[in-house]
Formats: C-alpha cells, sequence, structure tokens
C-alpha cells in the first residue's frame, strides 16, 4: 500500500495542477491535522482516493461541526433541537478523530487522537489524563479488531508525537504518553504524526518503539508498504 500523508503546512508539490502525476499511484491519503479543509478537497477532487484526517490545534474553524455532527445534522442539516446548522463547505473526506475506522477496500484500519497537550486555553487541547480516557474509549472497536480481524489496529493517527520520540520540551509541543500505552497495547503498524514542525527536510522523521515505527509527516511525506492494506487480515500480518 502507498499513502500520501501530509500535515501542518500545505506543500506546493501537492498543491499543484501535477499533482495526479506526482500521485496519482497512491492508495488513500492521511493527514495529520493543521491544514485547511480546501486544501483536502482540492486532494481528493484530484485524486479521487480516500481520505483520513484528524484535527490539530490550529485551523480550527469547522471542528465542532464535526465533532458534535449528529446523525440529523449529518442527513439534513438540523441538529438536535431543530435547528439548521451550516455544514463545512467540505466533503469525501473520512474525520478518524477519536474513531476507529475500516477502510475495507484497503483492509486496513486507522485509530485517530488528534490534538495537542493543553499549553493555554486554546480548543483541542488535552491533558494527558483526558487524552488516556479517549483511547479508552476505543477499546471495545479495537477488540473487535483483534476478535474478527486478527488485529487491534494497523495505523495510530495523531497530532502531536509520542512524549520522547521526536517532540519537543516546551508545553504545547510536549507528546503524551498515552500514545506509548497504545502502541504498547494495541501493536500498530505505524503512528503518524504532525505538530513537529522541521525546517530541516533531512531531519530525522522516524523512530521505533515497541513493534510500531513513528513518523513525523509533517508537511508530505510518502509510505509505501506492501504489508499494509487488503489481503493482509486475520492475522497475516503477524499482528
Amino acid at each position: 500500500m502507498k499513502i500520501l500523508c501530509i500535515s501542518d503546512e500545505t506543500d506546493p508539490l501537492v498543491y499543484s495542477k501535477n499533482i495526479s502525476s506526482r500521485y496519482g499511484d497512491v492508495d488513500i491519503v492521511i493527514s495529520a491535522g493543521d491544514l485547511p479543509l480546501k486544501y483536502y478537497e482540492f486532494i481528493i477532487s484530484s485524486l479521487n482516493k480516500p481520505l483520513f484526517f484528524v484535527f490539530g490545534n490550529h485551523n480550527l474553524e469547522y471542528l465542532h461541526q464535526f465533532v458534535e455532527q449528529s446523525p440529523l445534522l449529518s442527513q439534513y442539516g438540523y441538529n438536535k433541537d431543530g435547528k439548521v446548522q451550516t455544514l463545512p463547505p467540505f466533503g469525501g473526506g473520512d474525520f478518524a478523530d477519536g474513531k476507529v475506522l475500516y477502510d475495507k477496500k484497503h483492509g486496513l484500519i486507522i485509530a485517530g487522537l488528534g490534538g495537542a497537550m493543553r499549553y493555554n486555553k486554546g480548543a483541542h487541547q488535552y491533558s494527558e489524563r483526558e487524552m488516556f480516557f479517549r483511547m479508552v474509549k476505543m477499546v471495545p472497536k479495537l477488540l473487535f479488531n483483534r476478535l474478527f480481524r486478527g488485529r487491534w489496529v494497523d495505523i495510530l493517527l495523531t497530532h502531536a508525537a509520542p512524549l520522547g520520540l521526536g517532540d519537543d520540551t516546551d508545553r504545547c509541543h510536549q507528546g503524551f504518553s498515552t500514545f506509548l500505552t497504545f502502541m504498547q497495547w494495541f501493536k500498530p503498524r505505524y503512528l503518524l504524526h504532525g505538530h513537529i514542525h522541521l525546517h530541516d527536510m533531512n531531519a530525522n522523521r522516524h523512530h521505533v518503539y515497541k513493534q510500531t515505527k513513528v513518523i513525523n509527516i509533517f508537511q508530505n511525506y510518502i509510505l509505501d508498504d506492501p504489508a499494509l492494506g487488503k489481503g493482509k487480515e486475520d492475522g497475516k500480518n503477524g499482528r
């Protein structure tokens, strides 16, 4: 499976009329957040590929409409009180934040935990305790995957980094130890994150924790792994 991974800053190589010739062979697109929805729309319309995303701690104008979305809102444009809502000017992507999603076409399981460490009173920021309980809410779906698909999850998609693995020392960019616990318990093949800007594009993006490869997907990264995807289910990938 070949995945176009994006995060934090729009990339002129992606946001280009040549996007199809450069990235037309990818299977899916994954975003770790802090990007405008119109960027996702451009990618989806240009490549016609599935896109999975979480929100970070910036570009949060429409976050509440994804988080608070109800069946009435998604189907008819009304909230539970019968009031008309303005839907985000966006369609086609899969919101993975706080969810465990299964891409049936590619046989891929993605869990998403967006947001950053709480450093002020801004939106989509969490204490370590809050992030841990966000993870705990995923356990039933992860257990279902383990029982019926032979593994817990393939990719954990986050915005922030794991603690001590490519994070930074300031409060805003400090990583979550919850992600270390997730990797230890649920053994994803990859943890993909953003948030930590790589001013030197030759800087190290990669870390390893237990059985998981941790990758900073800042701006643009191609993940090419034949072991991911359809045909690798039911324990065939060693999970």
